[in-house]
């Protein structure tokens, strides 16, 4: 087959190229000296610039038409090959790079306005980035809908029909939750004194417990925590805050799903197509399950209260069960990496209505703001005090990522089905997560999911995992069954 291995030697030079990349992104986020921003932002539109010529060389075409692929993971590496070839032929070459350097340098601005509350130093570098996306979507949608071709860069195949309609189908049920919790008594608080450095190591422990090899990876800080990398070098950050330890610890569980993901993909699909995580959605029914339906358990949490008893001495609460109350309280709140899992969806609806209005020129940057808070008002019954607690909290528009967000909703469906199917399949998931170890649910997605990488699309990849199409009633069968024992 001299095509398809010429092809694959010439991808797995761009993927490794595009892992160089990806680890500069990393770098920028937690080590490099904010000085540094121009030149970064020079250097990552020199590797764009790089990437995108290999994405579309012209010999990729000729190596596509003769591969053939004689089984079904070369089937897989040149569906993706040649998604990836269409799409990047729509860009034009100065457009990727520009996208690359404006992006890098939004990144830092939006982290020093965001800690100064100042909208007004960030508006005119989001309105380039928006600018820039719009012309981007505009491109690849050849005159459809620009959101649903940006939509495709993190979860192929979505739509945002499809999107709106998973929305309508969960929000009638989310919100009768939510005025049954908001109604009853408040949840406990934790309180006490929460050091950095004993949080980092309780985190650093806990992450181990879920899988995540340090000899292939390493747990850093960022303004905005995220996970980097593939295979061998698989990289995730944490935040802390010393009042308060959940952000940190459920921030890392939440990262190692990501990260476990990667690295436990079949080495064998080493810097191939396939050798990652087979859509945002997916990643994030990873992360979500880890976090929440494993981490957030009334099992774990018995846990987890013993352990922080020994670690941080007295939390201000009184047993296992006013503890699990703490972890699952139901509050409004501004931040959406805090909030409960009633409120989280509702949060993500929000951002896809204004980000699919940006991208479709019905609603302008310097509009943003406002629209913001009147929506939150709307949802939350609250008033956004400041930016940093709204529009500008997430890192995510900033770097362009426009089209992401719903991915995360999609994510807490998918792992609605894939915990349901896993407590099918495995027994004594509970007992194993009361005593701190999440390995029988966590080897069960490694198993049914995580080696497969990108092996198959999106839906279908939790549909083989589960052997069932993904529907949102898993999860709202779960929500109802967990906050109705809380709040009777």
């Amino acid at each position: 087959m001299p095509a398809y291995d010429d092809l694959m030697a010439f991808q797995r030079t761009t993927q490794a190229l595009d892992e160089v990349a990806g680890r500069t992104g990393w770098d920028q986020e937690t080590f490099m000296p904010r000085g540094a921003a121009p030149q970064r932002a020079e250097e990552m539109a020199a590797l764009e610039e790089v990437l995108h010529a290999r994405r579309t060389d012209p010999r990729l075409g000729d190596w596509l038409g003769e591969a053939h692929a004689p089984d079904a993971v070369a089937d897989a590496n040149l569906r993706e090959i040649r998604r990836v070839y269409a799409r990047s032929r729509k860009v034009p070459a100065r457009l990727a790079a520009e996208l690359a350097r404006v992006t890098s340098l939004a990144q830092g601005q939006w982290a020093t306005a965001r800690a100064h509350d100042d909208a007004a130093a960030f508006l005119p570098v989001l309105a380039e980035v928006v600018r820039l996306r719009r012309e981007e979507g505009q491109a690849l949608a050849e005159g459809g809908d620009p959101y649903d071709a940006l939509m495709q860069d993190y979860e192929p195949g979505g739509s945002s029909d499809a999107m709106a309609a998973m929305f309508d189908a969960m929000r009638p049920r989310l919100v009768a939750l939510l005025a049954r919790a908001l109604d009853a008594e408040p949840a406990p608080h934790v309180s006490g004194t929460f050091p950095k450095d004993a949080q980092l190591a309780l985190a650093a422990e806990i992450a181990g417990a879920y899988g995540y090899d340090f000899q292939r990876g390493r747990l850093d800080l960022a303004v905005h925590p995220f996970s980097s990398g593939s295979g061998l070098d698989v990289r995730i950050t944490t935040r802390v805050d010393e009042a308060d330890p959940f952000n940190c610890l459920y921030s890392t569980i939440h990262e190692v799903g990501h990260a476990a993901y990667e690295q436990d993909v079949d080495p064998a699909y080493l810097l191939t197509p396939i050798g990652k995580g087979a859509s945002m959605g997916v990643h994030e029914s990873q992360s979500r399950s880890y976090e929440n339906q494993m981490g957030r358990s009334e099992a774990y949490c018995g846990w987890l209260y013993g352990r922080m008893r020994d670690a941080f001495g007295d939390l201000g609460v009184g047993s296992e069960r006013d503890f699990y109350h703490a972890v699952n309280g139901v509050r409004s709140g501004y931040i959406r990496t805090e909030a409960d899992e009633l409120h989280y969806n509702l949060h993500i609806m929000l951002r896809f209505d204004l980000e699919r209005a940006l991208m479709r020129g019905e609603l302008e940057v310097a509009e943003l703001e406002a629209a913001w808070n009147d929506r939150f008002a709307e949802d939350f019954g609250v008033a956004v005090d400041r930016p940093s607690n709204g529009f500008m909290q997430d890192v995510h528009w900033s770097v362009g990522l426009m089209g992401y967000f719903p991915t995360y909703s999609l994510g807490n469906l998918y792992a609605g089905c894939l915990m349901a199917a896993a407590r099918r399949d495995v027994a004594g998931i509970d007992d194993a997560l009361a005593s701190g170890d999440p390995s029988p649910a966590t080897g069960w997605m490694r198993e049914h999911l995580q080696r497969y990488g990108s092996l198959r699309m999106p839906a279908k990849t939790v549909a083989h995992a589960t052997g069932e199409a993904p529907s949102a009633e898993p999860l709202l069968a779960y929500l109802e069954a967990k906050f109705a024992d809380l709040y009777p």
